[in-house]
């Protein structure tokens, strides 16, 4: 457990353009093949962690976008 909570943390100091290249990445090594069941676990379970903080990412981006939009008087 301590292994994921280390990349849990490391994983909130990511930008999103950081975690959105990484993502790819881990995509274009699963889709290449090549890698052992073990690698390939590891790897979709890396892609998981950063497509959630990618979407997290996007969440306060239209949480952000729709507060702006819902202020009075602004335009």
């Amino acid at each position: 457990m301590a292994k994921t909570d280390e990349a849990a943390s490391g994983d909130a100091a990511l930008g999103y353009e950081q975690a959105r290249d990484e993502l790819i990445d881990v995509v274009r090594r699963l889709e290449a093949g090549g890698t052992t069941l073990e690698e390939s676990l590891a790897l979709w379970e890396r892609g998981e962690e950063l497509a959630k903080v990618c979407r997290r990412w996007l969440e306060g981006a239209r949480a952000r976008l729709d507060a702006a939009l819902a202020e009075p008087g602004e335009s």
